[in-house]
């Protein structure tokens, strides 16, 4: 059977570095009321004239480099983000000019921080069903334009930055034992679209809105749902919580990484944290953890990863990768 296997990762973040220390200078925190609810130490910054498609770029280019591919493999991209540079076009058009693109197809995905788990699935079905070969699958978030700075309980958790894996066809045996994408399981539940939502739109206010969120329930939520997610997954891929080398999860905050793993019952020190180098990149941040535990000889070939996000709308999703 056709399996979609990840060749390479990549990506990026913006050079300008904005710290807990600096933040507090702006709003009531402190470093240590964040580092202690949070585990963020720091978040990056994109510049005035940086875009999330710029972002997106760097970050798809690196995961080419990475697959020893060009841009003209590709036959199919998509970018998962809240924050395009347009309403429209889609970001990935944008982003496919900018790779130097002129076939295949290109389109966004919107579920926010479990956007790239969506955006995985589709470029995993498409692949499978042989509508596409190759494939760009990328997270890219200037989310810190949609931050109120006046709200400290929301602008210290999120950051910017870009994340991309590069998906090729091959061949499997249809066992657990196959490289490439094994299972994924999705959700949503728009009954609470209250707890996590940004204020505005093009269609109701006309603007794009700040984000707001009740931080407790949304813990609460997320704890519960990811766990029970992450065991569906196993399930379905047939392996089990002890098949596992590595959690790949969504980057929102330590707390809700240590109760997921306990949840599972799998040590912390199986899960990739880089939440507290980036903060929450919403849907970059796994794709971000993945490059970062690929690049550093963490995550290595044939290792079976988990990996899962939750995000705005209720969204959630998790996915088995052999790698």
């Amino acid at each position: 059977m056709r399996r979609a296997c990840v060749i390479g990762t990549g990506s990026y973040l913006p050079t300008t570095i904005l710290s807990n220390e600096e933040l507090a200078a702006r709003v009531d925190t402190s470093d240590a009321w964040i580092v202690e609810r949070t585990g963020i130490a720091k978040r990056h910054i994109a510049a005035a004239d940086e875009f999330t498609s710029d972002l997106g770029t760097a970050a798809a280019q690196r995961a080419l480099t990475a697959a020893g591919i060009t841009a003209a493999e590709v036959d199919l991209i998509i970018v998962a983000t809240a924050t395009p540079d347009q309403t429209f076009p889609s970001c990935a058009t944008v982003i496919q000019h900018k790779l130097g693109m002129v076939d295949g197809v290109a389109f966004d995905v919107a579920a926010v921080c479990s956007g790239f788990l969506y955006a995985l699935s589709v470029a995993d079905a498409m692949i499978v069903t042989g509508a596409a070969n190759t494939a760009l699958v990328i997270g890219a978030e200037t989310f810190s334009r949609l931050l109120d700075w006046e709200d400290r309980t929301t602008c210290v958790l999120f950051g910017d930055g870009a994340g991309a894996v590069v998906l090729r066809a091959q061949t499997g045996t249809g066992t657990s034992a196959d490289r490439g994408i094994l299972a994924h399981r999705l959700h949503s539940d728009g009954r609470y679209n209250s707890l996590l939502y940004v204020d505005g739109g093009p269609g109701s206010t006309g603007t794009v809105g700040k984000l707001r969120m009740k931080g407790r329930e949304v813990f609460r939520h997320a704890v519960n749902n990811l766990a029970s997610v992450m065991t569906e997954t196993l399930a379905a891929a047939g392996v089990s919580a002890d098949d596992v080398a590595w959690v790949v999860p969504h980057q929102a905050n330590l707390r809700i990484l240590e109760g997921t793993a306990k949840k599972l019952g799998l040590p912390i020190e199986r899960v990739v944290v880089t939440v507290d180098q980036h903060a929450n990149t919403s849907a970059a941040s796994v794709p971000l953890a993945l490059d970062s535990a690929v690049r550093d000889g963490r995550i290595k070939s044939g290792d079976l990863l988990l990996l899962e996000a939750m995000g705005g709308g209720f969204t959630w999703g998790a996915a088995a990768v052999r790698f």
